[in-house]
């Protein structure tokens, strides 16, 4: 899982949130059932001691000591219930102490003797040797006319401890678990609210101004998501529009455009050489000709650009050999490479079929021969290479002239860039050959990447799926 994705977020903070919440309430729990226990359990040894006291020290006088003790055994039987009891006289005589519990728990010689207060009843912990806890309560008895008496009634906070233990044990295994059983569920949860993001996310990635037709899913959930999705239809409506309307309006006018062009070039033709009128006016008249072919010539790219952008280049497809159309391409674009003393090697040996519009991948072979040999100074050398790797087949140009910027190299495929305007006017480019190559390659679903370094040369290279068989 992403880390920083919402899902994952959203979980995380659900299930910190949760166990800290968990763990707080486990712990109240806790530490308010261990006060519950230990409070419960000093007022029954403070109740016991004053019923000590008030029904059997308080008739002392009458009855005498050796029946107030031998009533606390009947009573209470220390011995057999794990107690410990301890009567003494205010002058620190020893009236009475309870033998050793039945279950050896504790030792009651080791038990000391509760500290003077002048508190009438008061309780305190104390640390046996064999690490239990005795809870001792202890209760001062005055009576007018009867002996003062201290009153100790423990018992061992061993139950307690087991039962903490045990709650403890049961939150320790518990806790984790539950916890992760609810951010399992809260996961599980959040993925199933976020899945309509995703398949949003997914449309969207396949829409390119090829099929702004399409519309990303419409989650039928009444929430955000639902309005996200149909106003994000919305926008990619009117994008549509607009992108159709700029379609439109490119071709009518690149159409509309021809025809004057057309004209206008002959007539200035006629003008360029018409011996009757003097030098200077057939200079004009052929400097503006180069201006009207310039101009038809962008003329001419735009229509190109509308007619792909409608689809033109996937139509008229059939399987055909790269190796074979790039050599012949080669051969046809040599003429112009002869002229600058620059040679066309060509490595184009073993067959690659692909599945294309040949007329469209022969102009992209054209367009990047005639970039290399425009900016690859004379004797240069440039290189084609066809071959087949991974499925794919890879074709190469490569030249060693001026090269690229690498600044310009991530805008070099974008309509109407120029490089810089020297070299632009220096070629009489527009910056609509490499657009004009792009479209074609996205058409045949072809990738096409670049590689120059200023001074060192460019390399161009366009891979495409292989003919299926």
């Amino acid at each position: 899982m992403n880390p920083r994705s919402i899902s994952f977020r959203l979980v995380a903070w659900y299930a910190a949130w949760l166990a800290g919440i968990f763990l707080l309430l486990s712990a109240l729990l806790y530490l308010d059932l261990r006060n519950y226990l230990e409070k419960d359990l000093r007022a029954s040894q403070l109740r016991r001691a004053r019923q000590i006291a008030n029904t059997l020290l308080a008739k002392v006088p009458q009855t005498g000591e050796s029946y107030a003790v031998s009533q606390t055994k009947a009573w209470y039987e220390p011995e057999a219930n794990n107690r410990f009891i301890r009567i003494t006289r205010a002058d620190g005589a020893l009236v009475y102490v309870s033998g050793a519990p039945k279950d050896g728990s504790f030792d009651p010689a080791e038990v000391p003797f509760f500290p003077p207060t002048a508190k009438t009843e008061s309780a305190k912990k104390f640390k046996l040797s064999g690490g239990s806890t005795l809870l001792l309560a202890a209760l001062n008895f005055k009576s007018s006319g009867n002996p003062d008496y201290r009153v100790e009634f423990g018992a061992l906070l061993d139950p307690v401890e087991t039962m903490l233990n045990h709650l403890f044990l049961q939150l320790a295994i518990g806790l984790p678990l539950a916890v992760i059983i609810i951010t399992i569920g809260g996961y599980l949860l959040v993925r199933r609210a976020l899945t309509p993001v995703e398949q949003i996310a997914r449309a969207a990635e396949r829409i390119t101004q090829h099929n702004l037709s399409e519309r990303l899913p419409v989650a039928q959930t009444g929430d955000e998501l639902e309005r996200l999705s149909l106003s994000l239809n919305r926008m990619i409506a009117r994008l549509d529009d607009a992108f159709q309307n700029s379609k439109r309006f490119v071709a009518d006018a690149s159409h509309d455009l021809r025809t004057p062009l057309t004209i206008l070039r002959g007539e200035l033709e006629s003008f360029a050489a018409d011996a009757r009128l003097d030098a200077e006016l057939r200079d004009r008249a052929g400097s503006l000709l180069e201006e009207a072919v310039h101009l038809g010539k962008i003329v001419e790219q735009l229509f190109t650009l509308s007619r792909l952008d409608d689809g033109e280049a996937r139509t008229e497809w059939t399987n055909f050999d790269l190796s074979d159309l790039a050599g012949s391409t080669a051969d046809q674009m040599n003429l112009l490479a002869e002229d600058k003393g620059i040679a066309i090697a060509v490595e184009a040996k073993l067959p690659v079929l692909v599945t294309g519009n040949r007329g469209r991948l022969k102009q992209v072979i054209v367009n990047l021969l005639d970039n290399a040999i425009k900016y690859t100074p004379a004797h240069g050398a440039i290189q084609l290479r066809v071959f087949a790797s991974n499925a794919h087949a890879v074709l190469e140009v490569a030249d060693n002239g001026i090269g690229i910027p690498a600044e310009s190299l991530p805008h070099i495929f974008e309509r109407f860039y120029r490089v810089d305007a020297a070299r632009s006017a220096e070629s009489e480019s527009a910056g609509l050959g490499l657009a004009i190559v792009k479209a074609i390659c996205t058409a045949h679903g072809a990738k096409i990447e670049a590689e120059s370094a200023g001074g060192k040369g460019t390399r161009f290279r366009i891979i495409l799926p292989l003919a299926q068989n």
